[in-house]
């Protein structure tokens, strides 16, 4: 095993050039989400290159023109061996017109030894590195006996959850990676909700009886919703202190735990006392915490605070959590995920990383979020593991390092075979 690890890890060095120009490939397809709808192409391409790798192919549309794609390279005695499920997004972070690019953002270059082009760096590198690791397991004439699973997923920057898609079409292993951006940290993550708070009254007012519902004698109950949602957004800073002072997690800073308001729509036009108001937060939490208990505690706070208010006791906040796209519903969720640092398999990739750097890896937590979240979600311990970094990751000149590609490279070889070669049972 070590020499065919040895062999695979040469032929990486000796043919970089050809990983540079997988990641430039990718590169080119232009998949900014938004717009979105765009991957066709771009998937087509990762379909036909596991397909000519023995994989059997799964691509169906999410949204029309976003499919996913997922290949399953059957193991040689898939009951007995470890499975795996390697994870990425092939959208890639919007480009606007005004970005000063050194070049066009879909025209990748080579400078000073890195790749820039959207998606350098989150995550095409990721997903190039993973593919060209099976490319030369497949050429060394290498037979896995576990079960391979790549998923090439849509929708990831704009909360679509290509890959909540694949788990609900009952793809599961042993372990998942996720490619994505992590300075080559194996990560876990806290998560991410979004939710609208609306205050609707049934009562519609002319802005002229505002004297009467804020003037003694005026003996109109009535409120304007965009005043009354300011109370809302005062407790929900409230609450966002509280949980900075009683909250915290190893790996994050103080106060991570934020509640960002966002987005604030009402009113109907000047000649009306406001009767709606609707406000759009994004709510961040720790690993350990779930987004269904996070939204509880915001609901339950707000509500004690409605209870105190006279007229929010007759018109009450509604509250409406989550949503499967920025785009089209303008809503999202990232679960939030822990990595078992005593799992077999992250023992095996802390090993390959080693292998390849002759250094432990950090294990840590992202300040970011993935897909990775709806993996563990669906019960498959999971860790991000990918090159690039978040100051480069939706950046202009977004770019990666080529040496920082190719050690990563190295160690995905090493982790698939590794764990696919770990029999099922074993610790």
């Amino acid at each position: 095993m070590k020499e065919t690890i040895e062999e695979i890890h040469k032929q990486i060095d000796e043919r970089k050039e050809e990983l540079v120009e997988l990641l430039k490939t990718l590169i080119s397809f232009r998949t900014p989400a938004p717009p979105a709808r765009n991957t066709e192409e771009a998937q087509q391409f990762v379909a036909r290159f596991l397909s000519t790798k023995g994989f059997g192919i799964d691509k169906w549309d999410v949204y029309p023109g976003d499919p996913n794609v997922v290949g399953t390279l059957k193991g040689t005695n898939s009951e007995a061996y470890k499975s795996l499920i390697i994870n990425g997004h092939m959208d890639v972070a919007e480009v606007t017109p005004d970005e000063k690019w050194e070049s066009d953002p879909f025209t990748p270059i080579v400078k000073e030894n890195a790749v820039i082009g959207r998606g350098a760096a989150d995550m095409k590198g990721g997903l190039a590195g993973a593919l060209f690791a099976i490319q030369l397991l497949h050429e060394a004439g290498i037979k896995l006996p576990g079960d391979l699973i790549v998923q090439s997923v849509i929708g990831e920057e704009v909360g679509e959850a290509g890959t909540l898609e694949c788990c609900r079409r009952g793809y599961n292993a042993d372990f998942a990676l996720v490619a994505d951006t992590s300075e080559l940290h194996i990560q876990g993550q806290g998560g991410v909700i979004t939710g609208w708070i609306t205050l609707k009254s049934d009562q519609t007012f002319h802005d002229a009886t505002r004297r009467q519902m804020i003037h003694a004698g005026g003996r109109l109950m009535g409120a304007s919703a965009i005043e009354k949602m300011t109370k809302i957004i005062h407790g929900l800073q409230e609450l966002e202190r509280h949980w900075a002072v009683m909250k915290s997690y190893p790996g994050f800073p103080p106060g991570t735990t934020t509640i960002n308001p966002a987005v604030i729509e009402g009113g109907r036009h000047a000649a009306f006392i406001a009767d709606e108001c609707r406000l759009w937060i994004t709510v961040h939490f720790y690993p350990n915490e779930t987004y269904e208990s996070v939204a509880q505690e915001v609901e339950e706070f707000i509500g004690n605070i409605a209870k105190s208010d006279l007229w929010m006791q007759e018109n009450p906040p509604r509250f409406e959590w989550g949503g499967t796209s920025m785009i089209e519903d303008r809503g999202e969720i990232f679960p939030s995920f822990e990595v078992d640092p005593h799992h077999a398999a992250v023992h095996a990739l802390m090993d390959a990383h080693q292998t390849v750097f002759h250094e432990k890896p950090v294990l840590d937590v992202s300040p970011s979020v993935t897909d990775g979240g709806w993996l563990a979600d669906a019960g498959i311990p999971t860790a991000i593991y990918g090159p690039g970094a978040l100051r480069h990751a939706h950046a202009v000149n977004e770019q990666l390092d080529i040496d920082e590609l190719v050690r990563y490279t190295k160690v995905m070889a090493a982790f698939i075979y590794n764990w696919t070669h770990q029999k099922k049972g074993e610790r």
